[in-house]
């Protein structure tokens, strides 16, 4: 179990943590800090404040100027945190399917790091997966095509054979009949009340 999790996951690291390791955290925090109702909620109050004190500063271009040049330094700082949150994200969900398809047994191994394939190489793997799919979807109308097609026959075979024992049953009762003569007939035919003539 060890040894085929170190293969998986390679060679150990070392224990210290680096730079890169600090902003890998600090960068989840506030990516999910900013993403919360309580972020939102002071972004709202901040920007209320700011409308407030207009009259108080004559909507001068200095009151403008405060809004915009914070707005514009959270923004850019917040895109590079957010790409890294989205990189380090991204990379994990695609070590996650490339395991799952490493796993299956019919899984196309060229799925595998398809994200670090060019953009020929993504939609021609695109085309012939659809077709695969296209191609397993008819498949699978024709076999159940096929079962109901034999199922049908099977129902008709059991009416056939149905049919079959009524006739046969039928002209027994018939035959029987036809041996028994006309006295049968007559005793049938005769009243129950009448007594028989000497």
């Amino acid at each position: 179990m060890d040894a085929s999790r170190a293969r998986r996951h390679g060679p150990p690291r070392p224990s210290g943590k680096s730079v890169a390791t600090y902003f890998d955290h600090f960068a989840a925090a506030v990516t999910a800090w900013a993403g919360s109702s309580i972020a939102f909620g002071l972004a709202v109050a901040v920007v209320a404040a700011w409308a407030v004190t207009g009259p108080v500063f004559g909507y001068s271009e200095t009151w403008q100027l405060v809004i915009n040049t914070g707005t514009t330094i959270v923004t850019f700082l917040m895109v590079f945190l957010i790409q890294q949150s989205q990189n380090k994200n991204d990379r994990a969900l695609h070590l996650k399917i490339d395991d799952l398809l490493i796993a299956l047994k019919d899984a196309d191994e060229d799925l595998v790091d398809a994200e670090r394939l060019d953009e020929d190489r993504l939609v021609a793997l695109a085309a012939a997966l659809t077709a695969h799919a296209k191609r397993m979807a008819r498949d699978k109308r024709r076999r159940l095509t096929d079962e109901r097609k034999g199922q049908a026959r099977e129902e008709g075979g059991r009416v056939a054979m149905k049919t079959a024992r009524r006739r046969a049953a039928g002209g027994g009762s018939a035959a029987k009949r036809q041996a028994a003569g006309p006295s049968a007939a007559r005793s049938r035919l005769r009243p129950k009340g009448r007594a028989r003539e000497p």
